[in-house]
């Protein structure tokens, strides 16, 4: 039966490759646990305990390891890194034109006041959210 607990490994081993996450991989190192208990035992039920209390096991004692080591934070990159930002309205927000301009970090771009809101050249204002090509912008106080 240990044959059978060597292929389930390598198959988690493949499954682990093609996932992004890490955990199959547990479920590989629990199979080979259990090929070493089949070969003291053949029988399958103690063998498939120790396989599943071995998987578990590792799996919860590594999960807060993974956590400490793995950078969880993603980081915004591209139109989503502006949002928070402060800018300066170049061109009058205007809700019923749908018109306006604002300038953030250099760059410009087409702005909505938040709740429709017109907002007049040269007030510094903050970016809420990205609703198409356009900035929501709420003005600072």
């Amino acid at each position: 039966m240990w044959y059978v607990w060597l292929i389930l490994a390598g198959v988690f081993v493949i499954g682990e490759v093609l996932t992004s996450g890490f955990l199959i991989f547990w479920l590989s190192l629990g199979s080979l646990i259990a090929m070493v208990v089949s070969f003291f035992t053949d029988n399958i039920i103690i063998q498939t305990t120790v396989f599943l209390i071995s998987s578990v096991i590792l799996i919860l004692a590594t999960k807060p390891l993974v956590k400490k080591f793995a950078n969880i934070e993603t980081v915004k990159t591209n139109v989503q890194s502006i949002i928070g930002k402060k800018g300066i309205v170049t061109k009058d927000i205007n809700s019923i034109h749908s018109t306006g301009q604002v300038k953030i970090e250099g760059e410009l771009w087409s702005a909505i006041g938040i709740n429709d809101m017109d907002i007049p050249e040269g007030t510094e204002v903050e970016v809420n959210e990205i609703k198409g090509v356009k900035v929501i912008v709420t003005p600072i106080k």
